[in-house]
């Protein structure tokens, strides 16, 4: 028999409900998320959201050199790595609420 007999189940029921409802909401809040990375002193910007997906991309006219078009995408690589990098680390803060700091595969 379940300690607390069948009123402790559905309590636990319950309560097991309720948190997989606070953690999908979590989940569709951090892919709805915006976040901007940049480089050069801001003068490439990216936008993207909590589900990876550029949404914009800034490049100032005074870093766009073609002669030296390897800094420019050296520059747009490092915009995007930093917002990624923003993402996965409020991702993992946020769900850590619900994991109790465990990495469980599938939620990030």
């Amino acid at each position: 028999m379940f300690p607390g007999g069948k009123k402790g189940m559905q309590d636990l029921l319950k309560q097991a409900k309720k948190m997989q409802e606070d953690l999908a909401k979590a989940q569709d809040e951090l892919a709805n998320m915006v976040v901007e990375g940049t480089s050069g002193g801001g003068m490439v910007k990216v936008e993207m959201n909590g589900k990876h997906q550029v949404l914009s991309l800034k490049i100032d006219p005074e870093v766009v050199d073609t002669d030296d078009i390897e800094m420019l995408e050296d520059l747009i690589m490092a915009a995007i790595n930093e917002a990624q990098d923003k993402i996965t680390k409020t991702s993992e803060d946020e769900l850590s609420k619900f994991t109790g700091g465990m990495k469980i595969p599938g939620l990030t």
